[in-house]
């Protein structure tokens, strides 16, 4: 399923228009985003949550020439699924 496969099924499900439906998800999306580059965790109970991590830096290598170079620490988003999305999956 892709985005306008989503936007499509929740015009559906809520009974509104899909362009309403796209800005809805759009809407939401932007929420996470801003809420996890705030540093916050966003839960959706019975879906799961949306959390920050920490990747710490690291020696890697270059697979063409074999040189070792430095690979920078960064921050990652993670999801954790809920009970009721995995009751579902299941």
């Amino acid at each position: 399923m892709n985005k306008s496969d989503l936007v499509d099924a929740i015009a559906t499900s809520a009974d509104i228009s899909k362009a309403a439906a796209g800005r809805a998800l759009d809407g939401a999306l932007n929420a996470i985003k801003t809420a996890l580059k705030n540093g916050e965790e966003v839960s959706l109970v019975g879906f799961g949550a949306f959390t920050v991590g920490e990747r710490a830096g690291r020696v890697g290598r270059n697979p063409q020439t074999g040189a070792a170079i430095t690979i920078k620490a960064a921050k990652v988003p993670k999801f954790r699924a809920g009970k009721g999305l995995k009751d579902a999956v299941n």
